[in-house]
Order: structure tokens, then sequence, then C-alpha cells
């Protein structure tokens, strides 16, 4: 039976109103910011305050949109690369690790404080965790025991840090899933699943959305609070999409610019964002309504690789008047 997902304190995004998120942060920072992300890992950037200045300003594009269409907002913590594999390649030990997510968590609350009492509806801090490995090879996912302790250290310090939820995105494997909702039911935080798609409308593993959706829900007795799609276009995904009761369980979407290749569907919305080129802000926000269209259940819409705040705009003025 799956679990009626109803608004909670802390998670006004799971009522009826249309939420926004922010975008594609590593691309918007490499073009507006001119930095060089290794490993396109943003939380390098709080580590000095030009970095930090950047984050805050990317942040407050989006809140901006949401003050102007008078709507909420999830902002995810730049913590996609704060794990231990990703820290470890950038030079940051354990501590750091634990340092960086603390201080992502406290950089995104300083920017909703600075809009208390704005037009803008409720602003939502998401602790953001990304895959262990590449997002498209399930070749290197793990298993959900395996997934569950590598992913337990960031998502205790990120539930300690008092986020409303943890939001795992670009999960190739239900495996990852699995284990990553069992670390956030372990700390006691609530969870939101997303995964990304093959240019086919499957998960990378093998299955499509809507096994993987009923995979992670047996596993964990219907632990997440939503599920999504992100870091691949909708051309990809949109016949791909689950009816019936499933329906209800997929809520966000945050697709790219544009399509990529059969093995990675975000290399073209990335390079399409560190380019500034690609299809418009007007273009997604016509995919966002067709989407829409099909599963009026996404209620959640923000962008991925290649997007950023104007992007967001667009899909605000598309969805949002119908949507209220």
């Amino acid at each position: 039976m799956i679990r009626k997902v109803l608004p909670q304190d802390g998670l006004p995004q799971l009522g009826a109103s249309l939420f926004l998120t922010d975008s594609g942060i590593e691309t918007d920072l490499i073009t507006r910011g001119g930095f060089d992300l290794p490993e396109f890992a943003a939380f390098v950037l709080l580590d000095d305050e030009r970095g930090r200045e950047s984050l805050r300003a990317y942040f407050r594009r989006h809140v901006d949109v949401a003050a102007e269409f008078g709507c909420g907002l999830i902002l995810e913590t730049p913590t996609w690369r704060a794990s231990a594999d990703w820290g470890a390649r950038t030079g940051y030990s354990p501590a750091g690790l634990r340092q960086v997510n603390e201080a992502a968590v406290d950089l995104v609350a300083g920017v909703r404080a600075e809009y208390a009492g704005t037009p803008a509806g409720p602003i939502v801090i998401s602790g953001c965790v990304g895959p262990r490995a590449d997002g498209y090879d399930p070749a290197a996912s793990m298993t959900a025991d395996e997934a569950e302790r590598y992913h337990d250290p960031q998502i205790e310090t990120l539930a300690a840090a008092s986020v409303a939820l943890v939001h795992a995105m670009t999960l190739a494997s239900v495996a990852e899933a699995v284990g990553i909702a069992r670390a956030a039911a372990a700390r006691g935080v609530p969870v939101a699943i997303s995964f990304t798609s093959r240019s086919d409308g499957m998960v990378p593993d093998g299955s499509s959305l809507a096994e993987a959706i009923m995979a992670v829900d047996a596993a964990t007795g219907n632990g997440p609070v939503y599920y999504g799609v992100n870091c691949t276009h909708p051309a990809y995904f949109r016949s791909a999409l689950p009816g019936g009761p499933l329906a209800d369980r997929l809520r966000s979407v945050r697709a790219n610019a544009s399509a990529g290749t059969d093995e990675d569907p975000a290399a073209d919305g990335a390079a399409d964002g560190a380019a500034g080129a690609g299809p418009g802000p007007a273009a997604l926000a016509g995919e966002y309504l067709r989407l829409r269209e099909r599963h009026p259940g996404f209620r959640i819409l923000g962008g991925c690789c290649g997007t950023d705040a104007r992007h967001v705009r667009a899909i605000a003025a598309a969805c949002l008047p119908a949507g209220r």
C-alpha cells in the first residue's frame, strides 16, 4: 500500500501548491563565476569569501524568483559531492567534510534569513546528497548495505545541522537509493530520492522509473517522502513516467537544459551551461508544461545542468498561474 503524502511540519512542499527549486549550481557557477570546480564539486567554494559570496548570489537569484511569484522554494545545499570518496579526491579529510557540510547549511540558512518578511513563500533547506560514483555508471554502484554505510556520515552531519530533509540526486541504481533511504531513517531525517535516466527513459541500472520506485518503497517501508527525476532531459523520460498510485510518489523534476548522449544525458546540458549556449529558458519551460500535462503530480519544479535562475523564472511563469 502506498502511503499518502501529506504536508508535514518543515515540509510544506508536500502540499498542493507548486514549489520551485534552484537550478544547475555547478554549471551556473562555472559560467557566471568563472570557477574551475574540481570533480564538479561546488562545496569547495565554501573555503573562501569569494566562493561563499558567489554561492550566496546564486541562491539569492532563485529566492528573488520565488519572491516575484510569491511561491515556495526548496534550496539544496551545495553538497552533492561532499561525501568521502569525492572529498578525498579534492583533498578533504573526514573532519573537513563535516565542516563543509555544516558550513553549507549555515550559508543557505543565512540567505533564507535575509528574505524573512518578503513575498517569497516558505523556503525549505534540503541537504543534497549525490551518488558515490558517476551517476551514469551503474556498474560502480554498491549494495544497499554498502550504500548505507558510505552515505551515513554525510547524512548524519546534515541531519544534525537541522536540514528539513535530505535529497539524494542523480542516482543510477535502486541499491544506492535503498541504502540512502535507510541511512536517513536511522538518523531521523526525511529523505527524497531522485533518479536520473538514460535516453530511453530507464534508470541506468536497467530499472524503469516505476520499478525503481516500487523496489525502494518495498525495501524501506515506503521510506522516501517523495521521488523525483533529475539531470536528464524531459524528452528522455516523458514517456516513461509511471501512472496509477505511483504517480503520487513522483513529485519533483529538475531537468537539464538540453539532451545529452546515451552514455551521459548530462553531457550536453553541462556543456551548454559552461558555454552559456544551448536551448533557451522558454524552450525548457515549454517542456515542463508538456510534462505537467502528462504528469500533473510534478509540483516541485527546478533545473539541473545548463540551467540557471532564468530557466527557473521561465518555468514559474509558464506553470505557476495554472498551478495556483
